[in-house]
């Protein structure tokens, strides 16, 4: 599943704001995970960086630099870091992402919910590839835009005015990729009567 969402969200689209510019890999799965990775990568001509010890595992690839971390590649270029730990990996997006969309990938729930409640994006997910961060595939109709600011409303506000949203996207694997094209998946998209209350899940 890992591998499979991960190709997704770097590959099906990468010029999208809603690909996937930076990998983040726990060492306990570092070493057999990587490799593997890395192959359907290379399939896909994807330029690889990384940390210095995804190059231990990786040897010849480019090192990633500070300014990598912080980059939007908008290519098929992706850099890599191995972390000690999620909240290491927490720690990584607030500083150094957009803000925009980050996912986690992991069969662990409270480490989803950790991920979900303390990632300051704008659309978090959990198994699930990131480029359903889309205002057609959550339901909006066409998406005239997209904003990870903060700002109020002008003008007398009442609560709406002073609200922002996160979204929160649960899966079990599902990647874009398989709503495109011949024998495509079809959304669907109703209406739901309670907000989930993550603290149950």
């Amino acid at each position: 599943m890992a591998v499979e969402i991960c190709y997704d969200a770097k590959v099906q689209y990468p010029a999208a704001c809603n690909a996937m510019e930076t990998l983040l890999v726990h060492k306990d799965i570092a070493d057999k995970f990587l490799p593997h990775m890395a192959q359907r990568y290379r399939e896909a001509h994807v330029e690889l960086r990384g940390d210095p010890e995804t190059r231990k595992i990786l040897p010849g690839l480019k090192a990633a630099t500070e300014e990598d971390w912080r980059k939007e590649y908008l290519a098929l270029v992706l850099s890599i870091r191995v972390v000690d730990s999620l909240e290491e990996a927490i720690d990584h997006i607030n500083r150094y992402g957009s803000h925009h969309t980050d996912g986690i990938i992991t069969r662990d729930k409270r480490n989803a919910h950790k991920f979900l409640q303390e990632v300051d994006s704008a659309v978090v997910l959990h198994n699930a590839s990131t480029r359903f961060s889309d205002g057609y595939r959550f339901g909006f109709g066409a998406e005239v835009g997209i904003s990870t600011e903060k700002t109020h409303a002008r003008g007398p506000v009442g609560l709406d005015g002073l609200v922002t949203y996160k979204y929160v996207v649960l899966g079990n694997g599902q990647v874009v990729a398989s709503y495109i094209g011949e024998n495509a998946k079809t959304y669907t998209h109703k209406k739901l009567d309670k907000a989930l209350n993550m603290q149950r899940n």
